[in-house]
């Protein structure tokens, strides 16, 4: 009769431990997905900011721009590669002798999620 308390006390002890379990996972997942939406939510708010003041987004830009580039910082592209520094072989530096052709990155909207996750 004791061993059958015993083993139904494990048992318990197993269903408590996989609800807990699955508790944590299902905590996990929704905290990633508020952190999701949070982050798209600050880079959508982000484009709007750099196109309401241009001017004041592209010197704070180009100011963290050189800041990196004075502490050799690596930069990623949208598909985070890296281009191996700031100025990458092969890459025109800001302002080189490409005026008046415009790129299609230079073209396109930037890219953003509108939607989100619930």
């Amino acid at each position: 009769m004791i061993d059958k308390v015993e083993e139904k006390k494990r048992y318990l002890a197993r269903e408590r431990e996989a609800d807990l379990r699955q508790r944590r996972i299902e905590s996990a997942a929704a905290q990633a997905v508020r952190q999701r939406n949070h982050r798209r939510a600050r880079d959508r708010a982000l484009v709007r900011l750099s196109r309401l003041y241009s001017a004041d987004y592209r010197k704070l830009y180009e100011e963290e721009r050189a800041r990196d580039q004075a502490e050799n910082k690596t930069w990623l592209d949208i598909h985070g590669r890296t281009n191996g520094g700031v100025n990458a072989p092969g890459r025109p530096a800001r302002g080189a002798s490409n005026a008046g052709s415009k790129q299609a990155s230079d073209i396109r909207e930037p890219e953003s999620y509108l939607g989100g996750e619930e």
